[in-house]
């Protein structure tokens, strides 16, 4: 995900100024409404797959500074923290996935075969 960095940098500047948690929640709002969007414009389901993978990761940490946020009601720190544990969950489940993907692409291409996982 380009521009990740400033993505980390901006939400950690907004978790520790913010008075707003609202504009937090706004935002792993918008991100999650996304997560579910497939943008398979010239990209292999395995990029696409990537690119959630990464959004999932940023959805998690979204709802780490929530529940960390002091202002917040303890329902919602509740709520994101339960979400964030949830999310990071999905994020090291799909990780591994990858993982086991990318060693079968390169076993399938040491023996000369193509998988249509791969595609």
């Amino acid at each position: 995900m380009p521009g990740g960095t400033l993505m980390n940098e901006e939400l950690s500047g907004l978790a520790a100024s913010s008075k707003q948690p609202e504009l937090l929640v706004s935002a792993v709002l918008h991100l999650m409404s996304h997560y579910t969007v497939n943008n398979t414009n010239n990209v292999t389901r395995e990029e696409a797959e990537q690119a959630n993978t990464k959004l999932a990761s940023v959805i998690e940490r979204h709802l780490k500074v929530l529940a960390n946020l002091p202002d917040l009601a303890p329902v919602l720190q509740a709520t994101c923290q339960q979400l964030s544990e949830q999310w990071a969950g999905l994020v090291e489940k799909k990780t591994a996935q990858q993982t086991k993907l990318r060693k079968l692409g390169w076993l399938l291409a040491f023996t000369g075969k193509k998988s249509a996982l791969m595609e």
